[in-house]
């Protein structure tokens, strides 16, 4: 019996071969960025690079990094909590009045990982989305799973909603969320600067100064480089050359 089961697989195999039978395409990065699903950065021949900061607003954390922003002329792109914007409405608004650019990462940080719900999935992004209209008017067009998590069904949701989704440069993960040090962060991003590179920072860490530290030593570094700093929106338009949707 065992013979004649290998023998009718090895003759299923070549049937289906014969007739034209394709595996399924392999869900890899690849794959994704192919199709744009998902944008992990943008190479360009310009010096440029989008940092972005996760997980705020953060009323002492996030002020702090507005106001090296400033200091070097820097903008960047913050992904929100949603519950976090209905805290701190102030800092949105000043991140908007500086020119940064303000995207959606859930209401409550939640991980799309197996087992979510579509429900779910899709009553995260919106009570943010909500929350960013109410407060200043425009609709965001940016989403960053927490943790990088991400599906087809995610991912699907997210452009229903009108949304881009974005993760980052592998090389540019700073794992700053673990607090593992100044020289950890800032080697991490000098060393493995490229033009359009997207750098994952957290602007809210409870009890941790090191993103701020770091920051004062990668942000004149890479002015000194000849790098301008710019959104992710940014970036994307001078990638595409097109714009992202305008709101209303």
């Amino acid at each position: 019996m065992r013979h004649f089961t290998k023998r009718l697989l090895a003759v299923t195999l070549c049937a289906a071969m014969l007739s034209g039978f394709q595996a399924p395409p392999r869900k890899d990065r690849q794959f994704y960025e192919s199709r744009g699903d998902i944008i992990w950065e943008l190479p360009l021949d310009r010096k440029e690079l989008a940092l972005t900061f996760d997980d705020g607003p953060d009323p002492e954390t996030t002020n702090q990094i507005l106001d090296l922003l400033k200091q070097y002329h820097a903008k960047a792109t913050f992904f929100v909590i949603g519950y976090r914007v209905r805290e701190y409405p102030d800092i949105i608004k000043r991140e908007i009045a500086e020119g940064h650019e303000v995207a959606n990462h859930t209401f409550n940080h939640v991980f799309f990982t197996k087992g979510i719900k579509p429900d779910t999935i899709q009553r995260e992004i919106e009570r943010t989305d909500r929350a960013l209209v109410e407060l200043t008017g425009k609709k965001p067009f940016l989403f960053r799973p927490p943790g990088g998590y991400y599906s087809d069904v995610m991912i699907d949701i997210a452009r229903k909603l009108g949304y881009t989704t974005i993760l980052w440069s592998w090389h540019q993960d700073t794992e700053d969320w673990r607090s593992p040090g100044v020289r950890h962060i800032v080697n991490k991003v000098l060393k493995n600067a490229r033009n359009g590179d997207i750098v994952l920072l957290h602007d809210y860490i409870s009890g941790s100064t090191h993103t701020v530290k770091a920051l004062q030593v990668i942000l004149p570094e890479l002015q000194r480089r000849g790098y301008r700093l710019v959104t992710v929106s940014e970036l994307i338009q001078d990638k595409t050359g097109e714009l992202l949707p305008v709101s209303n």
